[in-house]
């Protein structure tokens, strides 16, 4: 599920998911990190969105991460139980990336070898340990019991993410993998011609 409906204010308001990087639209470049995924959804505009991806809005348009989250899980299968959730601007992520990220989900161990409960998702954390929520895979009932549950103390629109995840049992991963990190987001300029640098 990839998240592109962000207001991208500090790019003037552009449709930031479109803006290339290395010739490629970074919303595209995270869709190909997960073509093996079936379905393939985006929450956000549908202009020259790639054949065989799902498409929905969230409610309102604008209304953020967690809207467009409850929006892209209403068209997930029945019997779908994890689901990436990424943002559209990553133009980093790798398929390699996303498989580690689902190895982590799976595995019974954490990182210090003690046996640990299964996790409700797990998530990248950047160099000063924050997490990256929308580069994670997460367990879809967890999501959606953490969705009725906020749903019950405020409109989803505008609510964090910080909200949503608050109580889910997270795993965090630092990416220790061959290249660029692939949590890089893309607010700024200067952050595309940062990861046009890592592309060379």
């Amino acid at each position: 599920m990839v998240l592109a409906g962000g207001a991208a204010r500090r790019m003037g308001g552009m449709d930031k998911p479109v803006r290339p990087v290395g010739g490629r639209p970074m919303r595209d470049r995270v869709l190909a990190a997960v073509d093996d995924a079936t379905p393939r959804i985006l929450v956000g505009p549908a202009a020259g969105v790639p054949t065989k991806v799902l498409i929905t809005r969230e409610s309102p348009p604008g209304g953020g991460p967690v809207a467009a989250t409850a929006a892209g899980l209403a068209l997930l299968p029945a019997g779908a139980d994890r689901v990436a959730l990424l943002a559209a601007d990553l133009p980093l992520l790798t398929r390699d990336a996303v498989r580690e990220l689902l190895g982590h989900l799976d595995e019974g161990e954490c990182g210090a070898g003690q046996p640990a409960a299964s996790p409700d998702g797990v998530c990248f954390v950047d160099d000063a340990g924050r997490w990256q929520p929308l580069c994670g895979v997460w367990r879809v009932g967890a999501l959606r019991d953490a969705l009725a549950r906020l749903a019950a103390e405020r409109p989803l629109a505008g609510a964090s993410l910080r909200a949503l995840l608050r109580g889910l049992a997270v795993r965090e991963v630092r990416w220790r993998g061959d290249g660029p990190p692939p949590w890089f987001d893309c607010d700024t300029d200067e952050d595309v011609r940062r990861a046009e640098g890592w592309m060379r």
